[in-house]
């Protein structure tokens, strides 16, 4: 299992900030994303690839190749610009 933190507008489009997920079948962030995205239409345009969002895996910024492993976090988040 992973857990999935979603934060600011895709914690709001999606509705929840948190779920855990059973692996099975999905061995990267990028099976991760297919999975969340078939899940309905809220995740669908929240994660689309379209918009833009950024992934840590505990803690570390990652790619959609990066490998998932039971235990993993695993965080959607917009951009953060600062000043």
């Amino acid at each position: 299992m992973v857990t999935v933190l979603f934060f600011a507008s895709i914690r709001e489009a999606i509705g929840h900030d948190r779920e855990t997920i059973v692996l099975n079948d999905i061995e990267s962030v990028g099976d991760l994303l297919n999975f969340l995205r078939a899940k309905g239409e809220h995740y669908r345009d929240a994660l689309a690839p379209t918009m833009r969002w950024r992934v840590a895996v505990n803690l570390d910024v990652a790619e959609i190749t990066q490998k998932l492993k039971s235990g993993d976090e695993v965080a959607f988040f917009p951009p953060v610009t600062g000043g």
